[in-house]
């Protein structure tokens, strides 16, 4: 079982990121939870995101600035030096919606003794974080979910330590939908107790690589047909085209 105050570690990932890596870090060091580890993976940056990074660190911040070989390699990096029971990622360009999403988090993953947690999200616009773009509400997961198109918002993802080195990492030939594989592996194939916080525990600012142009989303659809077949499962026909679709519905809904 779970201690009162486990440890937990939230890894942010970042490059070039000098505009708004400290409203991240301080969303991450201003929490109320009392027991976490902050670990910083910066790509090496050519700006100043490594010397605002320095300014913002406390002692519980462990920072490695080097280059990789993207997103995933780095998060895959931060989850090898992570010493937290409980595993969370918040990106560079996002932060925690309030003071104590890691208390919130903690306390629901306790409840059953989860494997897995995730909650809602917000997209908001780059400049103006009061403007929600899109609505990401999860909903409770049910079985084969995956199957009708549906997945949870990776940055509200939590994983317990031993998950990562019993079932694996980020893949990174996965490309874009390195996230999605590791959900549709974790969740879906090996079915991994997982609790619903339904908070929206972060705000995340407009952008993503694989939503970007049509030709990015063609490419992103491409990598989730093959994360089902790294996993040797059967999708329906329409399921990675409901996927998308689904979408739309958050931006109605906001």
């Amino acid at each position: 079982m779970m201690n009162n105050t486990p440890l937990i570690t939230i890894i942010t990932v970042c490059y070039n990121s000098a505009t708004t890596i400290e409203n991240t870090m301080r969303s991450v060091l201003n929490q109320d939870y009392a027991n976490i580890e902050y670990i910083v993976i910066d790509g090496a940056s050519t700006d100043d995101t490594l010397a605002i990074i320095n300014a913002n660190k406390t002692t519980n911040t462990r920072v490695i600035s080097e280059p990789d070989n993207g997103m995933y390699d780095a998060l895959n990096k931060g989850i090898a030096l992570a010493q937290g029971e409980i595993i969370g990622m918040l990106h560079a360009d996002d932060f925690y919606s309030y003071t104590d999403v890691l208390s919130n988090v903690v306390k629901s993953m306790q409840r059953n003794n989860a494997q897995l947690l995730y909650a809602n999200l917000l997209y908001v616009n780059a400049t103006d974080t009061n403007k929600i773009i899109r609505n990401w509400t999860s909903g409770t997961y049910t079985v084969n979910a995956f199957m009708w198109g549906w997945m949870p918002p990776h940055p509200t993802f939590f994983v317990r330590k031993y998950i990562y080195a019993q079932y694996g990492n980020f893949r990174l030939d996965m490309q874009s939908a390195a996230d999605y594989e590791l959900m549709l592996r974790l969740i879906h194939v090996h079915k991994l107790s997982i609790n619903y916080l339904p908070q929206t525990i972060i705000k995340m600012r407009v952008g993503g690589v694989s939503n970007a142009t049509l030709g990015n989303r063609i490419i992103a659809n491409k990598a989730d047909r093959k994360a089902w077949v790294v996993n040797k499962v059967s999708p329906y026909w329409f399921t990675l085209y409901i996927k998308p679709l689904r979408k739309i519905m958050q931006y109605v809904l906001k």
